[in-house]
């Protein structure tokens, strides 16, 4: 480490006290002038052997006055030495001259090494006071070295080794005699009190007070001190630091900025991430991976996995690969967020880019697909990530039998299970709870029963998930009489509700009309202090626009930005189905620029309901354009919204891009509605071709296309 010294020139200031050793007898002269004598004309052979002669006879005195006569020799000092520590246990006062020799000889690694095995080695004399050993530092300095480096060497060990009241303790004495620790070192003892919350804690003080004696930090203590704010969850602290020290003339790092984004990112501030990137790109500083990480994770934690792409993208054209932890994060971010497809495309640039997908990987994309519902694909995944020698896990298995339960697949579902169990995997109570809610979702309570008895049999305690199931299960067939039963008798098993077992319960009453116990329930919530969640308030949405109660609806999604709660597409999406149901275009259009202006993304039921709804008041030309964007940002055509897009373009007369449209979706494994298929046999019949009409025909009756 490089250091930098300051001498604090003062009235004040003590002087280094004159080394005054024991005098030697004559007896002890003549002994230490024949050492002496002896190991300058015989340097060159080994100092075992010329030294033997005197080995019973030397003692730790004998030593010292020897250094008097070479210490300006360093290579026969680190001779005696050597032969020293063979034969004898060094005294604190000769350790100290030694260390003072070493780096006035410039060999401060020996210095460190004496002076950190003093303070580690057990077999050294640990009851020896910190303030004896200073203190003879002290003592030892102006006659044998006089290089303040020393006392700097003393400060990092006592750093290194965690004595750090006793390097605070040394600095301040240092100032007495006029000697500053170098900010090097400094920072050393700054990072070191980084190393836990109650050190970081601290930082602040010591970082005003040793400003106070002397100390000009630089950007690396800065740094240390923005890292110390943002650990204890003082970003905007660290900020504030980041902007006083460009004004005290310090340059920002990449570290600084990166830092603070760090910071900023476990505190969710996205928007203020992105400024900081910003700045620093003006500043022709480059983010690291781990920072670049960090916003990635961010932004697919609060659902901006487009804007994460974007980062990602800006890594790869500063020329930093990303790895397969931000990859799966963005697989794992575009699956959430229902973009299969994006998810995939990021998997398969993955094995072009050699970056080879893990377990966790797998099952990200695994648990995204079968969200979907599409089982088949996740099935194919799961057989293609055990060819490549990746053993599935619970988490894996749980996801694809969760997949198996949502799709009604409960036989294959169970079949699994037995599979894992045959695996030497257990079966914890998440894979049983998504077991319980595929049977209460096709009614069988029964089982769903029994399953449970068998999880208690097996030592396996109920969670609050798995009696949200039942719950959920009751309300789907309309038993929410049962339902709000098996609530208080979860209480009496003293398993609480919360905001999912209340949801679900407002759901059942809004589907069934009664929002008037739906509002009873939300203030149940609130009273037992249970915060609600946006699928809370979505449901309250749901239930209003589903009873065409549109004013209260948005009061609702009025009443929810006035108080900070940021809805989600969904919200928004509800509005505008109902406006659309309406013909209400100029309504509709009104809601989704609010939505945009809110800085939320629209999702595939977003431009599903648009498109629709467009194409059914004869817009063809906003629903084309929301076609492409939708298809830009990666999201499929629904049935529906091919249906409505091709029948738009027949009532405009626009028969070849209608054409085109049912080819494209007849290519995808999609099928029309029966009056689009006898539209074009018709065109077919009529244009001559005959054996597309036929095919036509064929495809109706065997895939069972009915009115």
């Amino acid at each position: 480490m490089t250091s930098t010294f300051t001498s604090l020139g003062s009235a004040s200031t003590r002087h280094f006290p004159d080394y005054s050793p024991r005098k030697p007898t004559i007896k002890d002269s003549e002994l230490v002038y024949k050492v002496c004598t002896t190991i300058k004309q015989r340097r060159f052979e080994p100092i075992e052997r010329i030294l033997k002669p005197f080995e019973s006879r030397f003692k730790l005195d004998h030593f010292i006055w020897v250094l008097m006569d070479i210490k300006n020799e360093y290579k026969l000092v680190l001779n005696m030495f050597d032969w020293l520590c063979l034969h004898r246990d060094l005294s604190l006062e000769a350790r100290c001259i030694i260390i003072q020799i070493s780096v006035s000889a410039k060999d401060p690694q020996l210095a460190h090494g004496l002076i950190h095995d003093f303070w580690t080695k057990p077999n050294v004399d640990a009851s020896i006071p910190f303030a004896l050993f200073m203190e003879k530092l002290i003592y030892t300095y102006k006659d044998w070295g006089s290089n303040p480096h020393v006392f700097d060497i003393f400060f990092e060990v006592l750093v290194e080794v965690g004595i750090l009241d006793g390097a605070k303790r040394l600095f301040y004495k240092m100032i007495n005699y006029g000697v500053l620790i170098s900010v090097d070192s400094c920072n050393l003892f700054l990072s070191k009190l980084l190393e836990n919350i109650d050190g970081c804690k601290t930082t602040p003080h010591i970082f005003t007070e040793f400003s106070k004696k002397g100390i000009n930090w630089n950007t690396v203590s800065h740094n240390i001190m923005i890292h110390s704010f943002c650990r204890i969850g003082k970003v905007k602290e660290a900020h504030n630091l980041l902007i006083q020290m460009e004004l005290r003339g310090y340059m920002s790092d990449a570290v600084s900025y990166s830092t603070i984004i760090n910071g900023y990112c476990q505190i969710g501030q996205h928007h203020v991430v992105l400024r900081l990137i910003n700045e620093m790109q003006i500043k022709g500083l480059k983010p690291n991976m781990f920072t670049l990480n960090s916003v990635v994770f961010l932004f697919c934690k609060i659902g901006k996995v487009v804007d994460a792409e974007n980062v990602m993208r800006e890594m790869i054209f500063q020329k930093i690969n990303p790895d397969k932890v931000v990859y799966t994060t963005l697989i794992d971010g575009f699956c959430k967020a229902g973009n299969v497809n994006a998810a995939y495309r990021l998997f398969k640039e993955m094995h072009h880019k050699n970056v080879f997908p893990d377990l966790v990987t797998y099952t990200a994309l695994i648990s995204g697909i079968c969200r979907t519902g599409n089982i088949s694909e996740s099935h194919n995944l799961f057989v293609g990530m055990r060819s490549r020698k990746l053993e599935p896990d619970e988490v894996t298995y749980t996801a694809l039998i969760d997949g198996y339960c949502k799709n009604g697949q409960i036989k294959e579902a169970f079949s699994l299970h037995n599979q894992m169990v045959q695996m030497g995997l257990t079966p914890n109570v998440v894979t049983y709870t998504a077991m319980i809610d595929g049977l209460c979702k096709q009614g069988e309570i029964d089982t769903a029963n029994e399953l449970i008895s068998d999880l208690r049999a097996k030592g396996l305690k109920l969670n609050i998930c798995t009696y949200n199931s039942l719950v959920n299960g009751l309300c789907k067939f309309g038993s929410i009489i049962n339902a709000v039963k098996l609530v208080e008798d979860m209480e009496v098993a003293g398993i609480y509700p919360d905001t999912f077992t209340y949801t679900t319960l407002m759901d059942a009453y809004c589907k069934a009309g009664d929002m008037v116990k739906a509002h009873e329930l939300l203030r149940q919530m609130l009273n037992k202090g249970l915060q609600p969640t946006i699928v809370t308030f979505n449901v309250l949405m749901n239930g209003f626009c589903k009873l065409g109660m549109l004013e209260d609806g948005n009061r609702l999604l009025k009443w929810m930005l006035g108080k900070g709660i940021m809805p989600n597409a969904t919200t928004y999406n509800s509005l505008m189905k109902q406006y659309c149901v309406r013909n209400d275009m100029h309504a509709t259009t009104k809601i989704y620029k609010g939505m945009l202006g809110e800085g939320l993304s629209p999702n595939a039921n977003t431009y599903d309901i648009l498109i629709r709804g467009h194409c059914k008041a004869r817009n063809m030309k906003e629903a084309w354009f929301l076609h492409k964007e939708m298809i830009k940002k990666g999201y499929d055509l629904t049935v529906k919204a091919y249906n409505a897009l091709i029948k738009g373009f027949i009532k405009r007369k626009k028969h070849l891009e209608a054409k085109n449209m049912f080819e494209e979706m007849r290519k995808k494994g999609l099928f029309a509605d029966v009056e689009l298929y006898k539209f074009f046999m018709d065109m077919n019949y009529h244009e001559g071709n005959l054996d597309l009409t036929l095919e036509l025909c064929d495809e109706v009756i065997e895939k069972n296309i009915a009115d």
